[in-house]
């Protein structure tokens, strides 16, 4: 199936290293790369336009396709600042419904998505910079780990459940389904307040969420399409990042500082 899509001449996945029960497996070269179609790292200058890209076409699909999903983590924290990906950020978080995940296992396991520029909304600027990369026109694989249906979060070499991949540059973005945690035992009728409250949901990453933390569901913008965010965004994002993340406009580990005035970031 593969040697039908990629350009690489060998295989650059960690397949060889890995334990043999783990399904995805990430560039030996960079995490965020799928070494099955990439064999090194893109630079800087280009790699914001790829994912800008991906995560339009991603938006794009799923939103054609019905399947409910949201940013997070680092991708909501780019939001909240600018409703952009982070100059740094090398790589893209989304979470699914866990019917979502069911849904797009069933149906659209591995199969390919084309874009061109005009339907990617590319600026002329980014499509320029792709294009002096090699690459005209885009396509993306959903690929769903099979895994998924087993929903511990002891299976830790598949937190993963699935990704949407850039065939032409590896960059991909991590799909985590948010699963509801099932009781062991029933609710008596003094326990009604515990069952009509909140429900506590999980990932198999081990982030853990109350569904009034996630939903409902809020529309907004993000790289200038249509995207859900989680209800409860400020508090999900000061218990992951800390407080300071909100308002700290100097981020000294990658040397940027955020200018109020151009709403970006910019190296210092």
């Amino acid at each position: 199936f593969l040697q039908g899509l990629t350009n690489n001449r060998e295989d650059m996945s960690g397949r060889g290293g890995d334990p043999p029960e783990k399904y995805f497996h990430e560039s030996t070269f960079h995490p965020h790369y799928d070494g099955r179609f990439a064999y090194t790292i893109l630079p800087p200058s280009t790699r914001l336009p790829h994912l800008r890209a991906l995560i339009r076409s991603y938006l794009s699909t799923m939103r054609d396709l019905g399947a409910e999903t949201w940013i997070m983590h680092g991708s909501l924290l780019g939001w909240w600042w600018n409703r952009r990906i982070m100059p740094w950020d090398d790589d893209i978080d989304v979470q699914v419904s866990e019917s979502a995940i069911s849904f797009l296992a069933r149906y659209y396991n591995m199969t390919v998505h084309s874009f061109n520029d005009s339907d990617l909304g590319m600026s002329t600027e980014d499509a320029e910079l792709m294009e002096a990369n090699g690459n005209m026109g885009k396509r993306y694989l959903l690929e769903v780990n099979p895994r998924y249906t087993n929903a511990s979060a002891e299976d830790w070499l598949n937190v993963i459940d699935a990704r949407w991949i850039d065939i032409d540059t590896g960059l991909f973005i991590d799909i985590t389904a948010l699963r509801r945690r099932r009781h062991k035992r029933r609710f008596r009728p003094a326990d009604e307040a515990v069952r009509t409250g909140p429900l506590k949901m999980y990932c198999k990453d081990k982030h853990t969420f109350l569904s009034s933390q996630i939903y409902p569901l809020r529309t907004s913008v993000f790289e200038d399409v249509p995207v859900r965010i989680p209800y409860a965004y400020r508090d999900l994002l000061a218990e992951e990042y800390g407080s300071n993340s909100l308002i700290e406009t100097d981020f000294w580990n990658e040397r940027y500082e955020f200018q109020q005035q151009r709403l970006e970031w910019v190296p210092m």
